[in-house]
């Protein structure tokens, strides 16, 4: 069974640690190797946007006394499960229409998962990543950590009194490593914190906790600032074409790598700043925050892939996508994108409604979530003209006689329903003596004064 370290592993522990470069992490492994662990740092490429390139940050573990850094190309896992996750609709937190589209919790389950994998190669079985008490990912790194190697010690270095009470903030950490002859040039310090992935950007923190700032104290890393009044967009005519459930061209241009189609479609959304959206959350711990994200490529084939879906498949597969995708992506906020209860969900979704989703979606992009759908065309669709055409078709799918049977059907539940109104609301007389007749007023009709 895994446990969690209280305090430090006894010295020369092979322990491994997910390295970011930022501050906080460079200072986990100076101090970590300073206290006599073995440190293996592990880095996922994640075609984040906030790194020029990925392939420079291994080194810098060794520079702050790692004693092995390794980088793991990610890149087409996250593509892969980024796709599933739309083609499952796994987005659970929305806001006037506006998702999150769980980009920070795909990438923590491709993450750890391929760190893991990579640890049990080396054999190294102690874990440790810069995720704090408060948040998420504390969670979701424990959970897909000890999934993938049931025998997986933690220790983490902001879960340790020794280690918080020694480095308190930055301040103490940027001290630290200029004591050691590592200084960390922190640069201009931003309002709010940032984490990237190929997927999506997540910003947060700091001033991003007060809910009177707005997005706009954000600068974008995958797109332009819509909001501001000089920054010019065009609109653009985008084709999104989708072949059995996953996205394959984008005007034309055919994507036999999913991670290349997403690097496209982040391009194209960035352009136009689609995608951004201003959520409140519940936390893992049940306490809400607040955070700002971006999302161009996922949006863009997420508003394809929807138009699609509502004109291939019927309403009640419609409604189960819809519930079951809520779940789903709820499951997935928690760090539960690989248990079992998510892969039935994510079986049945990308079983039965994917497969059938061939077909383009046109669409004319302006500035921001701003857009018009212009042409749908599908291989398949549920959706036909002639159906319900007000111009006079040669053979109508009904006629007038037909609509008339099936009104009249309608009388035994519009019976029942009435007549169960009427004795639930003479119960409810009984039990207040002396009350007035309360159907005038569930019809809307009372003349009763209040």
């Amino acid at each position: 069974m895994s446990r969690i370290y209280r305090q430090l592993p006894p010295k020369g522990t092979r322990l491994a640690i997910a390295y970011s470069g930022g501050l906080d992490t460079r200072c986990a492994v100076a101090w970590l190797a300073e206290q006599g662990m073995v440190v293996h740092a592990y880095t996922a490429d994640l075609a984040q946007p906030d790194e020029a390139n990925p392939a420079d940050i291994p080194p810098g573990a060794l520079e702050h006394g790692a004693a092995a850094a390794r980088l793991l190309d990610v890149k087409d896992g996250l593509a892969r499960e980024g796709i599933t996750a739309i083609q499952c609709g796994a987005f659970h937190l929305s806001v006037g229409g506006k998702k999150y589209f769980n980009t920070t919790p795909l990438g923590r389950a491709v993450t750890t998962t391929a760190i893991v994998r990579a640890m049990v190669d080396d054999d190294v079985h102690v874990f440790g990543d810069g995720s704090t008490h408060k948040g998420n990912d504390i969670q979701r790194f424990y959970r897909y950590g000890i999934l993938v190697d049931p025998t997986l010690r933690i220790y983490k270095p902001w879960l340790d009194s020794a280690f918080v009470k020694a480095f308190g903030g930055r301040t103490e950490m940027a001290q630290y490593l200029e004591k050691i002859g590592k200084p960390y040039k922190t640069g201009v310090e931003k309002a709010y914190s940032t984490d990237a992935n190929l997927l999506g950007a997540t910003h947060e923190a700091k001033d991003l906790e007060r809910l009177d700032v707005g997005m706009r104290i954000v600068a974008p890393i995958m797109g332009v600032a819509h909001w501001r009044p000089d920054v010019a967009v065009a609109a653009e005519e985008i084709t999104v074409g989708y072949e059995q459930g996953r996205p394959m061209t984008l005007n034309g241009t055919r994507y036999d790598s999913p991670y290349e189609l997403l690097a496209a479609a982040n391009t194209i959304g960035g352009r136009h700043g689609l995608g951004m959206s201003d959520q409140i959350e519940n936390r893992v711990i049940d306490a809400k925050s607040r955070g700002i994200y971006e999302a161009p490529g996922m949006a863009l084939l997420h508003i394809a892939y929807e138009r699609l879906l509502s004109a291939i498949h019927n309403e009640n597969t419609l409604d189960l996508y819809a519930t079951l995708g809520r779940r789903l992506g709820r499951l997935l906020y928690e760090g539960k994108w690989f248990d079992p209860e998510s892969c039935l969900l994510k079986d049945g979704l990308t079983r039965w409604v994917a497969p059938s989703v061939t077909g383009e979606v046109t669409l004319e992009l302006r500035r921001g979530d701003d857009y018009t759908i212009l042409a749908t065309r599908a291989e398949h669709m549920a959706y036909g003209p002639d159906k319900l055409s007000m111009e006079r078709v040669e053979q109508p799918a009904f006629m007038p006689e037909d609509r008339i049977g099936a009104l009249e059907l309608q009388n035994l539940s519009v019976g029942d329903n009435r007549d169960l109104l009427l004795h639930h609301l003479a119960s409810l007389r009984q039990l207040s003596a002396g009350a007035i007749d309360p159907l005038p007023q569930l019809l809307g009709t009372s003349d009763v004064d209040e």
